[in-house]
């Protein structure tokens, strides 16, 4: 029997799953395969704008970035003078841009357009893609010159806001009546600058753009006030009594009506206050009020005392209108308290004991004549020096103290020496209170910083202890060195002037020595023509003086014998004109001699005087 064998071959079968996920492979697969083809057909140079880009409205698809910069700021020349024409509640205004100095970053405005297709391949194909179907506007960025912008947005502000109005409360007689607001409208200046600026860089121009305009809505209502309104009734309703002690003041409606101060500008409540209100307290602090007085010094004949100061009275406003507003407010109780708080004074009583002022340090008389303008003068600028107070270790300062002394203070003219002659000068005599001064400094032994002589030497003074000021450069400057307060008093006699010092005397001794005075000079001569001398001829008018020097040496000792100070001050004055006349007036010409007579007597005319001539 013959044996068969027999062979067969398994075939394997792949499942339905596994079939599926192989075809989403493969349609997968070439739809990548379509896409990197798209992505690379459509991924153009990189050097180049992508297709359908636009730039302020312009299409610069393809364009290289330099090409589309200069095609860019071409166009924008080319319409730098085309306006662009804003409307807005039936208005309309015209501007260019030159007006407004706009100014375009058209570099950056490129970069970005290219940006919208850029990218590796085949990204950027796809991206340019999107752009050439959907297209990419890019809006540049532009400013304008803060200015002009700000002048048209101001002129189109003027044009077309309309505020608001509040709902208020008003007075019909003594009847207060709500008022309804109202809305408004209002530019928009922030969205409306941008709006500007953007049409005045776009490079398409649109006949008409709106600029945008808000309702301006109120913020009160008149439902709102009807309680307050109703308070206001009853505030206005009776008088009204304002009560310090048992004194009495009556406010009758009226005077409530005007102190009355509604509600405006959005606030809710009633309050006292306003300009009649402010003249009102002003009034009542008048009446009621009183001012507080330092304390000051009193001189007699037994030396020095302390005047005591006085506290003052003051109206409490924001108290007394706070009472005043609860009684008017009130249907009952219609009596306010009138509210009253003491003021201090700048120097009390218990301050001026302790400043040490008790006895007299030093004391100076100068005696002084002249006109009335000067002695005016001595009077007005001792006044305005007088009661001065200085505290240890302060400088006095003269020309601080007074001030400009100028004709708005009262100066008047008067002889003063002015470039070393005497003149005729606003505020002549002022000289006299200040060497009165500098010499009560100087027997108190004080520490003297500034001091100047005068340029002519005047004889009434003591010598070498004269001084001159001029406001603002030249001053009087002495340092209060004594270790307490001192006060500076100033008495005016019809022919003498006395400066006192008063506080705690250091009983310091002053030792003065003055050198003679000489003479360091001849007078200046002074020549001026004469058209009444004949030529040739000369007069004396005014002698002159020569110029002179002297100097004061002062020692000041403490009552130990210690020497605080050994000052020297040098005084050199200029000497006063020598005024000559020269004459300038033509000589008459010489007569002839007449002949002798018959009877032998000789005929002669009267001399001319002529004025000898001086050496």
């Amino acid at each position: 029997m013959a044996l068969r064998v027999s062979s067969s071959r398994t075939r394997s079968r792949l499942s339905p799953r596994q079939l599926l996920w192989r075809r989403v492979a493969v349609a997968v697969g070439a739809i990548a395969l379509v896409a990197i083809a798209l992505g690379l057909a459509f991924s153009g140079s990189p050097a180049t704008l992508p297709e359908g880009v636009r730039v302020a409205g312009v299409d610069v698809g393809g364009l290289t970035p330099a090409a589309a910069r200069v095609d860019l700021e071409r166009r924008a020349r080319a319409l730098a003078n085309t306006p662009v024409t804003f409307t807005a509640d039936g208005r309309s205004w015209r501007l260019r841009p030159s007006q407004l100095g706009i100014s375009v970053n058209w570099d950056a405005a490129v970069v970005t357009a290219l940006r919208e297709g850029n990218g590796p391949v085949p990204v950027r194909g796809f991206l340019r893609l999107g752009v050439r179907i959907f297209g990419a506007d890019v809006s540049p960025a532009a400013e304008a010159y803060d200015a002009a912008l700000n002048f048209e947005l101001d002129r189109f502000a003027r044009a077309l806001d309309r505020p608001h109005r509040e709902a208020a409360i008003v007075l019909k007689g003594r009847t207060p009546v709500v008022v309804p607001g109202q809305s408004g409208r209002i530019l928009d200046r922030d969205q409306a600058a941008r709006v500007i600026v953007q049409a005045l860089a776009s490079l398409t121009r649109t006949p008409h753009v709106a600029l945008p305009v808000r309702v301006d809505v109120p913020r009160m209502t008149a439902a709102a006030l009807q309680p307050v309104a109703a308070q206001a009734r009853t505030a206005l309703s009776k008088p009204v009594r304002l009560a310090i002690g048992p004194t009495r003041y009556r406010l009758p409606r009226y005077r409530i009506a005007q102190l009355l101060d509604l509600p405006a500008g959005g606030r809710r409540s009633l309050r006292i206050g306003g300009e009649r209100a402010t003249a009102f307290f002003v009034r009542l602090q008048k009446t009621v009020g009183r001012e507080p007085q330092d304390a000051d010094f009193a001189v007699t004949t037994h030396g020095i005392r302390v005047i005591p100061a006085r506290d003052g009275r003051a109206v409490d406003v924001p108290a007394t209108a706070a009472g005043l507003l609860r009684a008017a407010l009130s249907p009952v109780n219609r009596v306010a308290p009138l509210v009253v708080k003491r003021t201090q004074p700048k120097l009390t009583t218990s301050a001026a004991k302790a400043m040490g002022i008790d006895e007299l340090v030093s004391s100076y008389t100068t005696i002084y004549g002249g006109d009335p303008n000067r002695i005016h003068n001595v009077q007005l600028v001792a006044h305005l020096i007088d009661d001065h107070l200085i505290a240890p270790g302060e400088e006095f300062s003269f020309n601080q103290t007074t001030g400009d002394r100028n004709a708005s203070k009262g100066f008047l003219e008067a002889p003063v020496i002015i470039n070393g002659e005497l003149q005729t000068g606003l505020g002549g005599g002022v000289c006299q209170v200040s060497t009165t001064v500098f010499n009560t400094a100087y027997e108190a032994g004080l520490k003297i910083t500034a001091r100047t002589n005068h340029a002519l030497y005047i004889s009434h003074y003591p010598l070498g202890r004269d001084a001159t000021v001029n406001y603002p450069d030249t001053d009087l400057r002495f340092v209060n060195d004594t270790g307490h307060w001192l006060l500076l008093r100033t008495f005016v006699g019809s022919a003498s002037l006395t400066v006192n010092l008063y506080g705690t005397s250091p009983h310091r001794k002053v030792v003065s020595e003055a050198a003679p005075l000489v003479t360091t000079g001849p007078p200046p001569v002074k020549k001026v023509d004469d058209p009444t001398l004949f030529v040739g001829q000369k007069a004396l008018e005014e002698a002159g003086s020569p110029s002179l020097a002297t100097h004061e040496e002062r020692k000041v000792y403490d009552p130990s014998g210690k020497l605080l100070y050994d000052n020297t001050w040098y005084s050199s004055y200029r000497g006063e004109y020598k005024i000559v006349r020269i004459g300038t007036k033509p000589k008459p010409e010489a007569k002839k001699k007449p002949k002798p007579t018959d009877t032998g007597v000789t005929t002669t005319t009267t001399p001319t005087t002529v004025i000898p001539t001086l050496p």
